[in-house]
């Protein structure tokens, strides 16, 4: 075995009972695949277990055939299942508006390659960030909006999604809202952030209205976007302190900065294939 061998990844849920990990790894062997990473949890609150495995096969065995034959362990579990081949970056369309920090960094760790995705373009309401995304290779496409223009601006956001085979779409500071029926169509496939004041500072000017109040903590919170707007299952906060001496735009400044680290950990992870929903909240495996 080398380093250039093929990784799979395993993730699953199911009700939890006794045996589902003896046998999870029995398969595994019977197929000559060596775990080289594992994770599970049993969540009380709903009796549902969660387990992860990244693997190696040791004999050339291809991944559908594991999901042809990891069948009977599914029906015997009722289990949710899910292979998925490390190699293959998450194709990723990012939408932004007039704030491009997040953008830019996502932009930057991708060149680096420090995120498993493949950015398969850019969509945005204002033309602002053409040059950034050009300059680094991506399709930029502006797709302006008004209230009376929604329906159709997200069916072109659509249309490109299909046409680039887009499998999550990253809302890095898009400022607009996403119909429901477009939600619907990614359930756990769009990742959005924002700031961690919610739903203390709702609307426009969030850190200068904070700084106004006096708050001693700010931060970001990443989240699965849903049609309950910003109530959607959270993957990743971070926080810091500030103090009175700092002004609105430290706060502003502060805030980028965490916003742009808790975006990439929440789309890194995804990508990694380490997030499972468990109802409102998510299993987060490191």
């Amino acid at each position: 075995m080398t380093s250039e061998d093929p990784t799979f990844i395993l993730v699953l849920s199911c009700p939890d009972k006794i045996g589902v990990v003896a046998d999870v790894a029995s398969f595994l062997v019977k197929h000559n695949c060596n775990i080289i990473e594992s994770g599970q949890f049993s969540d009380p609150d709903n009796g549902l277990f969660f387990l992860r495995n990244a693997f190696r096969p040791l004999s050339g065995v291809n991944i559908e055939t594991l999901r042809k034959d990891f069948e009977a362990v599914v029906q015997r579990y009722d289990m949710k299942a899910h292979f998925f081949d490390a190699s293959e970056r998450v194709k990723t369309l990012v939408l932004v508006s007039k704030l491009g920090h997040c953008l830019n960094d996502l932009i930057f760790r991708n060149s680096i390659g420090a995120l498993p995705i493949e950015i398969v373009g850019v969509i945005s309401n204002h033309p602002d960030f053409e040059q950034l995304t050009r300059s680094a290779g991506l399709a930029f496409d502006y797709l302006p909006v008004k209230a009376e223009t929604k329906a159709a601006q997200e069916a072109q956001i659509q249309k490109i999604a299909d046409a680039r085979g887009a499998e999550l779409i990253v809302l890095a500071r898009y400022m607009q809202v996403l119909s429901g029926d477009f939600c619907g169509r990614w359930p756990g496939r769009i990742i959005n952030i924002h700031h961690s004041f919610l739903p203390s500072f709702k609307g426009a000017q969030p850190y200068q209205r904070a700084h106004a109040r006096g708050v001693k903590l700010i931060g970001a919170t990443a989240h699965y976007v849903t049609d309950d707007l910003d109530e959607g299952p959270i993957i990743e906060q971070g926080v810091q302190r500030v103090q009175h001496s700092m002004t609105a735009a430290d706060f502003v400044a502060g805030g980028r900065d965490v916003e742009a680290v808790v975006l990439a950990r929440a789309v890194k992870w995804h990508a990694e294939r380490r997030i499972l929903l468990s109802g409102l909240r998510t299993v987060v495996f490191p």
